[in-house]
Parts: C-alpha cells; sequence; structure tokens
C-alpha cells in the first residue's frame, strides 16, 4: 500500500514551463515502456502509432472562468466558476477575506451582479442575470494554473486550448492535447490512426494536492463526462481488430474509464470521482499520452498505477536530469500500461 509521501519529488522551480514553445508539435517526448525510456521528439508519435490504433481525445473547451469583484460592503473578492449547472446558475470557489452568506449581492468586473445561494461543500452557489457562458466570455480571464506565474493574455488564450476544443465548460485545459496541432492530427489520419472523442470537463480540483497520509481518506473531486455512443463503437472495433487505445490525457482516461466501471465501455453522461491509484485493474486504456504532473497529486497516483510505481519514479528522475519542461506548457510522456 502506497502513502502520500510516496508520490513527494523535487522539482527545481526552472523546470516549470511558463509559457508554450513556438510550435505545439515541438515538444520533447519520454517513451517510457517498462523500465526502458526513450528520449524522442514529440512528433515522433507518428512512427509510434500504427493503423487502426485509436487516439481518444477530449474535446471540452477552457472557458474564462476567472472573474474579479465586490461584494456590497466593498470587499474585493475573486470568483473561479468551478461548474455551469444551468444558464444562470453557476458553483464557484469564491476568495474574500470574509465569506459571503447566501442572499449576498456580489458585483463582477463593475458590469453585473450575482446573487449568492446555498453552500455546495467549497464552492458556492452563484446566480447569474444573463446566460453566464455568455457572459463568462465578455467578462472572464482564462484562469491558468497557480504555478505559472503571469495573467493569461491573448497568446495563451489561443495556446492554453486544444485545435480541437468544442464543448465548453473546463477551468483547466487537457493539457497533453495541446501537442497536438492540425498538421499532426492529418499526418496520423493518413496514417491510418483513428480519432475518437469524449467530454469531460475539467475542474480547478486537478491541481489540488492530496492532503491526506493515507489514500483511503482522500476525498477525490468530481468531474462530469460524456462518451458518445461512436466512441464506444470506435473502442471496441479497435479491441476487436487487437490494436490499441491510447488516451490523450488523464482526463480522457478518466472517461473511459469511469465508463467502463462495469466491464465494457458504455456511452452516456455521468459525474465521476475515480480515483485511480496503484492497484486499480485498467479495463479499456493502453497506452496513454499525458504531461509530466504535480508532486503529491491524484495524477501522479493515475500515470503510476498505470505504467508502474517504480517506472515513473524513474521517469521522472530522468525527466529532471535531462532538464524536460514539467506541467501544463510542458513536455510530454507516451506511457505504455503494465
Amino acid at each position: 500500500m502506497y502513502s502520500l509521501s510516496d508520490f513527494d519529488f523535487e522539482l527545481p522551480p526552472e523546470l516549470i514551463a511558463q509559457t508554450p514553445l513556438a510550435e505545439r508539435s515541438a515538444s520533447r517526448l519520454l517513451q517510457v515502456q517498462g523500465a526502458q525510456l526513450t528520449d524522442r521528439r514529440f512528433s515522433d508519435i507518428v512512427d509510434l502509432l500504427q493503423a487502426g490504433d485509436l487516439l481518444v481525445f477530449n474535446d471540452t473547451r477552457v472557458i474564462k472562468a476567472r472573474l474579479f469583484g465586490v461584494k456590497e460592503t466593498g470587499g474585493k473578492i475573486e470568483a473561479l466558476v468551478e461548474r455551469i449547472l444551468d444558464p444562470r446558475t453557476v458553483h464557484a470557489q469564491v476568495r474574500a477575506s470574509k465569506s459571503p452568506p447566501p442572499g449576498a449581492r456580489i458585483r463582477l468586473a463593475d458590469a453585473f451582479e450575482v446573487t449568492v445561494g446555498e453552500r455546495f461543500g467549497e464552492f458556492y452557489t452563484l446566480h447569474f442575470p444573463e446566460d453566464a457562458f455568455a457572459l463568462l466570455e465578455q467578462y472572464g480571464s482564462l484562469p491558468l494554473p497557480p504555478y505559472i506565474d503571469h495573467e493569461a493574455d491573448a497568446y495563451d488564450e489561443t495556446r492554453y486550448q486544444t485545435v480541437y476544443a468544442k464543448e465548453p465548460g473546463a477551468v483547466a485545459a487537457p493539457t497533453a492535447g495541446l501537442h497536438f496541432d492540425q498538421a499532426l492530427l492529418e499526418q496520423l489520419a493518413a496514417r491510418g490512426v483513428q480519432q475518437a472523442f469524449v467530454t469531460l470537463h475539467v475542474g480547478a480540483g486537478t491541481f489540488q494536492p492530496v492532503r491526506v497520509e493515507d489514500l483511503s481518506q482522500h476525498k477525490m473531486h468530481s468531474e462530469w463526462y460524456t462518451i458518445p455512443p461512436e466512441t464506444v463503437e470506435a473502442v471496441r472495433a479497435a479491441k476487436a481488430a487487437g490494436r490499441r487505445v491510447i488516451a490523450v490525457g488523464t482526463t480522457s482516461m478518466r472517461a473511459l474509464e469511469s465508463g467502463s466501471q462495469s466491464g465494457a465501455l458504455k456511452a452516456g453522461s455521468d459525474d465521476t470521482q475515480l480515483f485511480i491509484t496503484p492497484g486499480y485493474t485498467f479495463k479499456t486504456v493502453d497506452q496513454l499520452v499525458t504531461n509530466f504532473h504535480l508532486p503529491k497529486s491524484t495524477l501522479l497516483m493515475l500515470v503510476s498505477a498505470f505504467a508502474g510505481y517504480e517506472h515513473i519514479r524513474a521517469a521522472y528522475a530522468h525527466a529532471i536530469a535531462q532538464k524536460y519542461r514539467f506541467f501544463s506548457y510542458g513536455d510530454a510522456m507516451l506511457l505504455t500500461r503494465t
């Protein structure tokens, strides 16, 4: 049994990528096959996949979820929308010197007022006067991860979004997908590599470190996902042909594995709190494209479960020694299930 301390590591701060590379597919790629580590370029993925293999992407789109405002008392607040529940109702994290009570009104972006509803765990319910998506798009800002030390600008609004982003609702990007540009997708298609999509709206909980040493006591954050019937059929066809299912990102992995809990993958929509740690039996995914993850994070636990704890420890040590770029704007790994 592993505990939280087993997933800690020292990372030199200068290896945290603060900006993306000029070209999406120019990142490095560390291929991990058991104990075998191979340094590659991300564009090499075309040669590492075969006709009939299936790439599964998460087509969620990051919304401008961060808003600044003032309470009726004049106190400053910051709101980070976590989930849009219906056109005018959201769950949000609210930072303020004093928690706003139900019924309080908050003026956001000096443009509109929201009313505070009931608490839902760590989140506040906020009632918007008009369509929340439209107001966020007009007045919100892109919520870059906490370890990126600049405010989002127009370049981030393009690059902290996958080229195939379609369904708005995420507050963090599915970052493994950031390495794919249109030319690379076309090269993969020409090679006969199949493509399918799921949607999982990434929540801010993805950045939260686990705070309990006993992992069985950790309460996993909830995220909404949907798996369309055509993706289920594509997975079934790949498996039947003896081909690999490759999840692009831990969010695609989480959706696919959540939809496979009864055995075979099923279509549909649901919330998932699936917490994958070493010892988990993977049901659908054969390979995983992923970035490097934060110490003590649930995502580091997930990749350790997938590729093997000792193999991931060795891979991260190698990546640090070779000065790979870490986290959202960083380099990638291609993991094979062990």
